[in-house]
């Protein structure tokens, strides 16, 4: 085996690059290569062939790699679902890296096996079933129309799964759950019933303050009891603001409350009576005023929490924004994309089903959060607003780089931005006028990697740097390069020939 200090950067490079055939690819799943493991399965797109000699790999770490292969179709992906190694299971379970934007669905049987699934009796394993399944409720691949369909599935396993939706489901999806020829089922769904059962919640509640009091205050049925403690002692307050079951008494003594934080939580209720929300509209504090004026009644509860989901944060921080069970209808979207307040406009630039005309209307919005939340969104954002978004969110890039919207080409102006990854960005550009030779020794490793790979440098030049430590592996990385070359750098790495067993 070779023992150059180029080995590793061949490698990782040549995984990298775009125009190696197969025959080149599958030579790195030798463990020689390991150091390319993660750029080969993980990073990159992936001819079937290899996608095949991958799954039946004997090492765990690249079956998990190709597991969290965004550019892996879900259906590949999902062919590991019956992987002996229970952290496999969990990688694709927790979905493609990196972890956040809309991601697609698993197949429905691929999350019916994952969901359903059981450990053997005495088992220990590295990761439970239960947690590989709580993996996969937290990783955005359940579509909404598979959890609806739950509760009628033909699989009681997953009919008992629905029962922890209670609150979503219909009234008579409930009175089926609760009837299901299937014990467990009927048991799953007593036990959840408890959740719109104001004495149930009120006998479950626990009276030091903790994580499941405040979920029970803030989401479930409460009783008359509960509600008067509470409003005596001063105490969980916002809980009770936020629950769509608090009585109307006890929400107009809320929208009077010292507290803005609980004034504005009832200023977002979708049950507010019109006086009382005239009367917030006029509040002394500028947050409490503003919630309830954006939002005409009628209101709905899912409007509410879409708003909640931009309000509370940053656009910075909130990127994608997961989706939800319950989501409003495109037709309020858009009626918010037309709004006079930004926050709504940021609201209506998170839904992709956002009509082609709005987007290009968001697209030239001057609330820079709005524009910015419609390229993390949208597949239809133009390439400016992608671009313009991963210039100036660089927490976003690593899921901005995913999109097919991100210019690949027409950077010239940015090979010299100061931001480092910006000007690797341009570093990469095929239609560059002159090959970027100059950005071959700028300070910051990234922009040479990508001015190594460009194939618009002279042949002779890529063979010079494929000798240079700091761009072996940009160079090994150039489209460029021919299948006898990549196959002889996989020669002098010490891997095995391509026709050796």
């Amino acid at each position: 085996m070779s023992t150059s200090p180029l080995m590793e950067p061949w490698l990782r490079g040549v995984a990298a690059n775009s125009s190696a055939p197969s025959e080149v690819l599958l030579r790195l799943l030798d463990t020689t290569a390991s150091t390319a493991w993660t750029v080969l399965c993980e990073q990159r797109e992936l001819p079937a062939d290899v996608v095949d000699a991958v799954i039946a790999h004997p090492r765990r770490e690249i079956r998990r790699a190709l597991a969290r292969n965004r550019h892996v179709a879900p259906t590949q992906r999902g062919r590991l679902v019956d992987d002996a190694d229970a952290r496999v299971r969990g990688s694709l379970a927790g979905g493609p890296r990196p972890r956040f934007g809309r991601v697609e669905a698993l197949p429905d049987d691929v999350l019916e096996t994952l969901l359903t699934a059981q450990d053997a009796p005495g088992a220990a394993p590295f990761l439970s079933a239960t947690e590989i399944g709580e993996e996969l409720g937290f990783s955005g691949q359940i579509p909404s129309s598979f959890r609806r369909r739950m509760a009628g599935h033909t699989n009681p396993g997953l009919r008992a799964l629905a029962a922890r939706l209670w609150t979503w489901l219909s009234p008579a999806q409930r009175a089926d759950l609760l009837a299901d020829p299937d014990p467990a089922v009927r048991d799953a769904a007593r036990d959840h019933s408890r959740s719109l059962d104001p004495a149930a919640m009120e006998a479950d509640l626990p009276d030091p303050d903790c994580h499941h009091r405040r979920v029970l205050l803030t989401n479930y049925a409460v009783s008359r009891t509960v509600v008067d403690a509470c409003l005596a002692e001063d105490r969980n307050l916002w809980g009770l603001a936020h629950n769509p079951y608090t009585p109307a008494d006890a929400v107009l003594r809320l929208a009077r409350h010292r507290d803005p934080r609980i004034r504005e939580r009832i200023a977002s209720r979708a049950d507010l009576d019109p006086s009382t929300l005239a009367e917030l509209s006029q509040d002394t504090n500028e947050t409490v005023r503003m919630r309830a004026r954006i939002q005409t009644l009628p209101r709905t509860w899912e409007q509410r929490d879409a708003i909640d989901r931009v309000a509370q944060r940053s656009a910075e921080d909130v990127g994608p924004v997961a989706e939800m069970f319950l989501e409003p209808d495109t037709g309020w979207y858009s009626t918010c994309a037309r709004s006079e307040h930004p926050l709504l406009r940021r609201v209506a630039a998170t839904c992709p089903g956002l009509p082609e005309a709005l987007v290009d209307l968001l697209a030239d919005d001057p609330d820079t959060d709005v524009r910015h939340l419609l390229a993390y969104n949208h597949p239809l954002a133009s390439a400016r607003t992608v671009l313009d978004a991963f210039i100036a969110t660089p927490r976003q890039r690593p899921y901005l780089l995913t999109l097919p919207q991100l210019p690949r080409t027409g950077l010239e102006d940015f090979l010299g931005h100061e931001d480092p990854e910006v000007r690797a960005r341009a570093a990469a550009d095929t239609t560059l006028r002159q090959p970027p030779v100059h950005l071959l020794t700028d300070p910051d490793a990234r922009v040479r990697l990508a001015a190594a790979g460009n194939p618009l440098l002279p042949a002779e030049l890529v063979s010079t740097l494929l000798q240079g430590p700091e761009t072996a592996e940009g160079a090994a990385a150039n489209p460029s390069l021919s299948t006898e070359r990549l196959h002889e750098l996989l020669d002098l790495c010490g891997l095995p020939a391509a026709d050796a067993p």
